[in-house]
């Protein structure tokens, strides 16, 4: 992963753009390089207090075992 500091590359293999126009270019692409960065952090879920006290009471029932384990 890059760095924070670190600034995408760019390289432009066509035509000849004016100063301007890789001004522009530089802008927009930059704008949503740091908006993408900022949209792809992941929130953590809230955990209230019950819910990080509470233990399960029991295990979960196993639904692959038939009752009475018998095949019949």
């Amino acid at each position: 992963m890059s760095e924070p500091d670190q600034t995408p590359a760019l390289d432009i293999v066509r035509g000849h753009p004016t100063e301007e126009e890789l001004a522009a270019l530089i802008a927009v692409i930059s704008d949503a390089y740091i908006q993408e960065a900022a949209d792809a952090v992941a929130e953590e879920p809230h955990v209230s207090a019950w819910q990080r006290t509470q233990r399960p009471l029991r295990k979960p029932l196993r639904r692959d075992i038939r009752w009475g384990r018998f095949a019949g």
